[in-house]
């Protein structure tokens, strides 16, 4: 196995507001997938001092072969923190694409690279070369240009497990097992989710990032196999409730998802209190497009011990996509305000 030597070259981050007046709060942000890149594109506008917290569970498409073939941690969601926070430079946009560039071999399905994110061989090829997953992310990170750097949640991969309520054909339901983000992710309203191994170790290097936080940010993302598996670790569990930052809760734009069909945005408070009935948040930030019952709202987030922040905070479009911009004011008052 090759290694890489020498120092990693440090690229210091460029134009960040403010920088010379006052110190940029310290910032973790959890999640996975699409929403942990929208409060990544974000976060990175307001400070230098961010770190990315990413769930690891992935077993679908490319991560899924990777993972299968190799051993590795998934690597999809740590490209996808990596590419949101790349600089907002030719260098930035161009690694950005390259990273999320996925190969496409058209009518030849079936090929070897055939929807394999070259991010993803990227990664790969660095734990290789490494034999160190941190490590190897820090170079990614480095090559990118990125404003922060991308940790996993747990060193070894890990499993979702839930029980699904399925509609039977003669009428009535039954729960079924399901095993697999990629299965929880379409399964419907899920119940009784574990993550496996129950024992599995946090990353070292994310617990502290946690320890050493001003804010930490959980959520925008899949309620239940992007932003609930970071309570159900439990050296992660508790490293959240220990640390004395500030805990912002990010809610969806849209509430009803196939993971989370028939819940309110009520109801996604009342799982994390149900999954993690220690762990409680300062602050939680909605959109009000995405609220039925506020009162009903701001009961569940009492219960643990939030205050409600409204902000539009959407992008001018049919999809239910974050607007980096307003995403980014949102948090400046958050921060402004503690």
């Amino acid at each position: 196995m090759g290694v890489l030597t020498g120092p990693l070259p440090l690229i210091p981050p460029k134009g960040v507001p403010g920088s010379q007046q006052k110190k940029s709060p310290s910032v973790v942000a959890l999640g996975g997938g699409h929403g942990l890149a929208a409060s990544l594109s974000a976060l990175r506008l307001l400070t230098s001092e961010l770190t990315a917290i990413v769930t690891v569970a992935d077993d679908g498409g490319s991560s899924g072969r990777l993972r299968d073939e190799y051993g590795v941690l998934p690597p999809g969601d740590l490209r996808m923190a990596l590419s949101a926070l790349c600089d907002d430079t030719d260098w930035g946009r161009t690694w950005r694409d390259v990273m999320q560039h996925r190969f496409d071999a058209g009518s030849a399905k079936g090929g070897s690279l055939d929807n394999h994110a070259m991010g993803n061989l990227l990664i790969v090829t660095l734990w290789e070369l490494l034999g160190d997953t941190v490590a190897g992310l820090k170079w990614a990170g480095a090559l990118l240009g990125a404003r922060g750097q991308v940790l996993p949640m747990s060193s070894v991969p890990l499993t979702i497990e839930g029980q699904a309520r399925v509609e039977l054909p003669g009428g009535g339901h039954e729960l079924q097992t399901v095993r697999g983000q990629a299965k929880c992710a379409v399964a419907g309203k899920l119940e009784e989710v574990t993550l496996l191994p129950e024992d599995a170790p946090a990353c070292t290097e994310a617990l502290t990032a946690i320890e050493l936080a001003d804010w930490v940010i959980l959520g925008p993302g899949s309620w239940y196999t992007s932003v609930l598996p970071h309570l159900l670790l439990p050296e992660l569990r508790q490293a959240l409730g220990d640390t004395a930052a500030k805990r912002c809760l990010t809610m969806n734009l849209d509430v009803e998802t196939k993971e989370t069909s028939g819940m309110t945005a009520a109801d996604h408070l009342d799982v994390l209190r149900r999954y993690a009935p220690e762990f409680s948040v300062d602050v939680v930030l909605a959109d009000p497009a995405a609220i039925q019952d506020l009162k009903a709202f701001e009961k569940a987030a009492g219960m643990i011990g939030a205050e409600v922040v409204l902000g539009r905070v959407g992008a001018s479009r049919r999809r239910p996509v974050h607007d980096p911009l307003l995403l980014a004011a949102a948090y400046h008052d958050i921060f402004g305000n503690s």
